[in-house]
């Protein structure tokens, strides 16, 4: 029998609400954390807009050994972490450390880090650059700090994917509980708002340059051109459904599907491979189109690419065959945050029956969508979708399910 991987614990870092309950009360009421850039000044630069976590002071949660060895985004990391571990009800140290692992996202690394240590080493000579450059910038960053800090030493890894990268390392998660680890640390948190991540994310080609936060981000508008980056994301427990039950854990809901596919090269003249991802997911979860009761959207806000999506879930679905919202519209694309703060966001719809809205957006007839927009949807939640995108062509789709409601 295959072991149910199910999420036990919440720990969330969102531009508009740091903690589950003040995330969920922001996406609730549609209050936005988008405004204009005031880590750095933007003005040089044709975007000036982000979702930024404005209300995060390391030092008020983290000892101070920490500080000079950690980037922002490792930081917000550590602290999720603690919010979800003691959202789940666990005490690490009561555990086996090898039967405890850690398995993140990453998109970038610590460029704010990285950026000090190169502007000390331009300015100042090599000497002052700091030995911890050697792990604050990596990818796996996160993972090891997780891991040190709450002495976890099974199986751990990162997964780099871009926006699809937070999906695929919970998908991995969801691999090592059904190899018989107790209990695994997932998810994703980036944060990359300095000029040098900037600079980065601006050669993407695919930042709005709108002034305006009300019109900057728009998914599935006929005006899109482009999104708005932000910082943040969400850190998942996961145990097997049995473990939980026996320790008489909250469970928010289970990890059912799966699929990652990836996208031919454009001049092969051959189908993008969202459409297959999500077919790989329903039936991974041995779940049909008719019984998903709302799919979270990639929500690239680039013309082609929301035509491609929709054309998907179209496709899947059925024309307006099924609620689509898109609440990043709220926070910016969180990168390889992005997708975990929606599984997290998909676990509360389904507690509060409730599909959160996309705001900001007039969908375009043309793609034929249901979208929610401007307010929440009292619904009956049972079995999400949340899909993801990463740059270059890469494709993930997870579902996700309350383990009480069983198919229909």
């Amino acid at each position: 029998m295959t072991v149910k991987a199910v999420v036990s614990g919440l720990g969330i870092t969102a531009p508009n609400g740091l903690g589950v309950q003040e995330f969920w009360a922001a996406t609730r009421a549609a209050k936005s954390g988008i405004g204009r850039v005031t880590r750095f000044e933007p003005g040089q630069y044709p975007a000036t807009l982000a979702g930024q976590i404005t209300d995060f002071t390391a030092e008020d949660h983290l000892p101070r050994n920490l500080l000079p060895q950690t980037d922002r985004m490792t930081r917000l990391a550590l602290v999720a972490t603690d919010w979800a571990l003691a959202d789940a009800g666990i005490r690490p140290e009561d555990l086996p450390e090898f039967d405890m692992g850690v398995i993140t996202a990453s998109s970038a690394g610590g460029f704010e880090f990285g950026q000090g240590e190169l502007q000390n080493l331009w300015a100042k000579g090599r000497q002052y650059v700091s030995a911890y450059q050697s792990f604050a910038w990596f990818y796996a960053v996160n993972s090891g700090q997780i891991s040190i800090r709450n002495g976890m030493k099974g199986p751990s890894g990162v997964l780099v994917s871009d926006q699809a990268g937070g999906l695929d390392a919970v998908a991995q998660a969801r691999r090592q509980i059904r190899k018989g680890t107790n209990l695994i640390v997932s998810g994703a948190v980036d944060a990359s708002i300095c000029p040098w991540g900037w600079v980065a994310q601006l050669a993407g080609d695919r930042l709005s340059t709108s002034a305006d936060p009300g019109t900057a981000y728009l998914p599935f508008d006929p005006a899109a051109n482009g999104h708005v980056p932000g910082e943040g994301g969400a850190i998942l427990i996961l145990e097997s459904h049995e473990a939980a039950l026996e320790r008489g854990a909250r469970i928010y809901g289970e990890i059912a599907g799966y699929g990652a596919t990836f996208d031919p090269r454009p001049d092969r003249g051959r189908v993008p491979g969202l459409r297959r991802a999500i077919e790989l997911a329903l039936a991974d979860a041995r779940v049909r189109p008719a019984e998903v009761d709302v799919v979270f959207a990639d929500a690239a806000a680039i013309c082609e690419l929301d035509r491609v999506e929709a054309e998907a879930i179209t496709q899947v679905f059925g024309p307006r065959g099924v609620p689509v919202t898109a609440p990043k519209t709220m926070t910016g694309r969180l990168y390889s945050g992005a997708a975990p703060l929606d599984l997290a966001t998909a676990f509360l719809a389904i507690e509060d029956g409730l599909i959160p809205p996309t705001i900001n957006v007039a969908p375009a007839a043309e793609y034929d969508l249901d979208l929610v927009v401007d307010r929440p949807r009292a619904a009956s939640v049972c079995t999400a979708l949340v899909l993801a995108r990463g740059h270059g062509g890469f494709n993930s789709a997870m579902v996700v399910r309350d383990v009480a409601c069983g198919h229909r």
